[in-house]
Order: structure tokens, then sequence, then C-alpha cells
């Protein structure tokens, strides 16, 4: 009888622990939680806005079978809307797209740091020399051309880090995606800057994922 008292004294002390255990851990991500959330009301992230603005158009042209040469300045307007945060950017590659399919090289801007609320502006060019595209790209694009019309992207990819106080963050993956619809059909559309190459306006929001 004592053996079996004994036994079940043990088995009582190990479940009394085994709850205070799971209790101060409930506390603990309850705490955890509430420290989070009071963080996020008070700096209120919110992450980095960009615009393309123009886009002027060097060389663009598609050969046969299925290639693009092009030559293309953007002009990119970043701004960091946080007022608490500063954005850390440590790697930025600025490349165009037609269709999800890559048709320029990456084009690097130099890693900046932007302060709260600070504006940079970016003119990169983008570039590539008969780059190969699918053929049903090739096609789809030189009806577009033909059609007077090119609906690109440009994007860009990169990694940034977040700075509070002298806090700083870990690296994170940016992906930016800037909407880039050419109107080739009419000069009108367009003001020529140097020799055969225009500028079109675009003004266009891009979206943006940390």
């Amino acid at each position: 009888m004592a053996n079996i008292k004994e036994c079940t004294h043990h088995k009582d002390r190990r479940r009394k622990r085994l709850q205070r255990c799971c209790a101060g851990l409930l506390i603990f991500n309850f705490i955890l939680l509430i420290v989070i959330l009071l963080i996020w009301a008070i700096l209120q992230p919110k992450k980095p806005q960009f615009i393309i603005q123009d886009a002027t158009i060097y060389n663009f042209n598609v050969s046969a079978p299925n290639f693009i040469t092009s030559s293309i300045q953007v002009t990119i307007y970043s701004r960091n809307p946080n007022n608490k945060i500063g954005v850390n950017y440590d790697k930025l590659d600025v490349f165009a797209t037609y269709r999800s399919q890559q048709i320029t090289f990456y084009t690097a801007i130099p890693p900046v740091y932007q302060g709260h609320k600070d504006v940079n502006v970016w003119s990169p060019f983008i570039s590539g020399v008969n780059v190969p595209v699918a053929p049903y790209n090739g096609a789809s694009l030189s009806q577009d051309q033909s059609a007077g019309t090119v609906a690109l992207t440009v994007k860009i990819d990169g990694r940034v880090r977040f700075k509070v106080g002298t806090y700083m963050s870990r690296r994170y993956h940016l992906h930016v995606k800037c909407p880039a619809r050419i109107d080739f059909g009419s000069r009108s559309n367009g003001v020529i800057v140097a020799g055969n190459a225009i500028k079109y306006q675009l003004t266009q929001s891009c979206s943006v994922s940390v």
C-alpha cells in the first residue's frame, strides 16, 4: 500500500509540474504577443512605395526567329512612408519582362539607405542584345509592336533590411512589379529626347511585396 501511495504522490507532483510549465509557457507567449502588437502599433510599419515615372526607348527590335534587342532607360521613384523605420536597400536588380519572360539583363542599383519619409529617384538603363524568347512570346510581341502597343513589366528584385533606432533587422526579399505600357503607334505619345530615342510618360504605381 505504501508503494502505491508513493507512486500516486509522484504522479501528482509530475502532473502539477507539467501544468505549471504549460501555464508558464502560455503566459510567456501571451506577453510576447502583447509586446509584438504594441511595437507594431507604435511603429505602424509600411512597405516602401514605388512608381515608374517614364521610359525612354532607345532601341526595341524583334528579329527572326525569336530574339529581342532592346535598350530602355526607366525612371523609378521610391519613397519610404514610415515615420520611425528606415529602409536599407542592400541589393536591387532591375529588368524587364514580357508576359512573365525576362527580355533584358539585370541592371544593379547601388546599395542605399532610405531614411524616414525619404525619397530616391533612379534612372537605370536596362538592355539586352538578341535575347531569346519563347516562340509564342516572340510572335505575340511582333504582333503587339505592329499594333502599336506593347505591355512590358519592369521588375525590381532585391534584398532589404529595416532599421529602428540602432536595431537592424534581418534581410528580406523585395519584389516590385511596375506596369510599363508603351504606345509605339504614334510619336505624339512620347517626346523625342535624342536621335530616335523617345521618352514615354507612364506614372504608374508598382506592386510591392516583402
